[in-house]
């Protein structure tokens, strides 16, 4: 039994790709805070609405899908109910799988998780890193759960952090970048819907390319920009204004962030 606590858009979302993936509504249950929230999922769904304690008791994987800020009570609720063997599944940003094994009972593993947003179109990318207590077997269960809604990656704990900075807030960076060139496509005359559409597609394609191709892409770059170019005029005035050097500083802020966030 799988119990996802905190079925906001992330929980429901991953509740959602679980059983698209062929998981029965009998094997999955939630809890929300609000009665009108646990009822839709209800409908929705056709799973189980428990409390928080109940799941605890009664699930063998047990998804953490609260705000980070929620974690520290969410913990001393159902702490003392998890049962041993139980697998708890961490979502929360910047929390470590430290801090939930001192609320937990003793050896009970956890799997601190980082996904995104296009986890709401299966397309995330979930970054996955074993607690002191979780072992390979536990990291298998976590990519089970995750593969459905998009791609999932090993990393050190160690580099949650920078996976937070880099990959959870990434796509907020590629949006922002989306936001600039329709501006710029404004600013040459065009209608706003015909630039979205233009930038949208080439911001697909490129991906896809980038995905598919195994091509580095400096490759790729360099296969758009001719000499003397179009391309090459535009990546001139990037350089010169710094862009390559802000990217990384952003992420960089990003990640130091994320870790006084966590420092409270």
């Amino acid at each position: 039994m799988i119990a996802i606590l905190g079925a906001g858009k992330m929980g429901e979302a991953l509740l959602s790709g679980v059983l698209r993936a062929g998981r029965r509504p009998s094997e999955l249950m939630a809890t929300a805070r609000r009665e009108e929230r646990a009822a839709l999922l209800r409908e929705r769904y056709g799973i189980e609405i428990v409390t928080n304690v109940e799941a605890a008791r009664r699930a063998s994987t047990l998804v953490l899908a609260v705000k980070p800020q929620d974690m520290g009570v969410l913990l001393e609720e159902i702490g003392p109910r998890i049962p041993a063997g139980t697998l708890v599944i961490s979502m929360a940003a910047g929390i470590t799988s430290a801090f939930i094994e001192e609320r937990l009972p003793e050896d009970v593993p956890v799997v601190r998780v980082m996904s995104n947003t296009p986890v709401l179109v299966d397309e995330a990318m979930s970054v996955i890193s074993a607690g002191s207590h979780a072992g390979e077997e536990h990291l298998k269960l976590a990519e089970e759960l995750l593969t459905p809604v998009g791609k999932v990656l090993r990393i050190p704990e160690s580099l949650q952090d920078g996976a937070t900075a880099l990959s959870g807030s990434g796509p907020a960076y590629f949006y922002y970048l989306v936001e600039a060139m329709v501006d710029a496509g404004i600013l040459l005359g065009m209608p706003r819907a015909a630039a979205l559409e233009m930038v949208i597609q080439s911001a697909v394609g490129a991906a896809v390319m980038l995905r598919d191709s195994g091509e580095h892409p400096v490759l790729l770059r360099e296969a758009v920009t001719s000499p003397g170019g179009t391309t090459i005029a535009a990546i001139r005035e990037l350089e010169k204004h710094g862009v390559r050097a802000a990217v990384l500083e952003a992420i960089e802020a990003a990640r130091n962030r994320g870790r006084e966030l966590a420092g409270g």
